[in-house]
């Protein structure tokens, strides 16, 4: 007995050994590959923006480009066109969302899944259909007799690149909302129509608490993806909106100065880091003051 027990009493620290290092070597791969594709060329992105094209180290090119009039205008139309593309969805994914979830109509799963097929498109699609529509020689233009150059010209502008963003982000809105309308118990809306509740505060107080959590991490997410949105600016062709990433490109691509782009696109990554830090404090937070109420509901429950 003591012979067998020996070796099984030497080999158990091993075994721990074993098993407390088995998880970092499952990480080392995924790790590997974030630092290689995403940490490294962030890192280059950095250090080109440190030096200037005369091979200089410094904040020099940073200078420059942050107090260029060119970079405030691109900072102020992206943050301009982020929040009212979002206010657009919001709106928009709100209103879509309870009438599919509270009204239904004939077709109504049909409008659903073509709702939910705008999420596989690519960006720039939406800027195409919306050219052939509303361009200057779309089928708007062409129906009104206008021609090339006709009366509808918004689709080259600010008008024109924020439809199109409210057209194609409004699903990342309605998807969520609807899905937390879908979890509203229909016994607390019989019990507040019962009660002689109108539907304005029906809707106001059972409804829309219900889905705050999911509404406002839809809203940050929405507000994060237009702030980065580049196709539909690029492929809607409007030469007067200017925004980070279009600048990025035109640095970059147009006009060679890779320093002066590596600064912008920093700063687009640090407004990206700290939307995407504020999306995951709100839903965290609401996630919070949703579990303690129920679990004060809970308490409260004569049950």
């Amino acid at each position: 007995m003591t012979a067998v027990a020996a070796p099984v009493a030497a080999t158990a620290p091993r075994e721990r050994e074993r098993r407390r290092w088995a998880p970092l070597l499952w990480l080392a791969p995924p790790m590997l590959v974030v630092l290689g594709f995403f940490c490294y060329p962030l890192a280059l992105v950095v250090r080109q923006s440190l030096v200037s094209e005369s091979g200089e180290v410094g904040l020099a090119v940073w200078r420059h480009v942050v107090t260029s009039p060119e970079f405030t205008a691109a900072l102020g139309r992206t943050v301009l066109l982020s929040v009212g593309a979002t206010a657009g969805c919001v709106l928009l994914g709100t209103f879509l969302a309870l009438v599919l979830a509270f009204t239904p109509f004939p077709g109504a799963r049909v409008v659903s899944r073509v709702v939910d097929a705008v999420l596989a498109f690519p960006s720039f699609l939406i800027a195409l259909s919306f050219t052939f529509l509303y361009g200057s020689a779309g089928v708007l233009n062409a129906a009104l007799g206008g021609g090339a150059g006709g009366p509808v010209d918004f689709l080259y502008g600010p008008w024109g690149v924020l439809l199109a963003e409210v057209t194609f982000y409004t699903p990342f809105v309605m998807r969520p909302v609807l899905a937390a309308f879908a979890q509203v118990p229909s016994a607390q809306l019989d019990v507040a129509a019962s009660l002689g509740a109108r539907p304005w505060r029906v809707l106001r107080q059972v409804v829309l608490p219900e889905a705050w959590p999911a509404l406002a991490s839809g809203t940050c997410l929405t507000l994060l993806m237009t702030m980065n949105e580049f196709g539909i600016v690029l492929f809607v062709g409007a030469k007067d909106v200017i925004t980070l990433p279009m600048l990025v490109h035109t640095k970059g691509i147009v006009t060679f100065d890779y320093p002066a782009a590596c600064v912008v696109a920093v700063v687009n990554v640090v407004l990206s880091v700290a939307l995407y830090t504020v999306h995951r404090w709100v839903f965290r937070v609401l996630g919070t003051n949703r579990a303690g109420e129920g679990r004060a509901g809970a308490g409260l429950d004569p049950a």
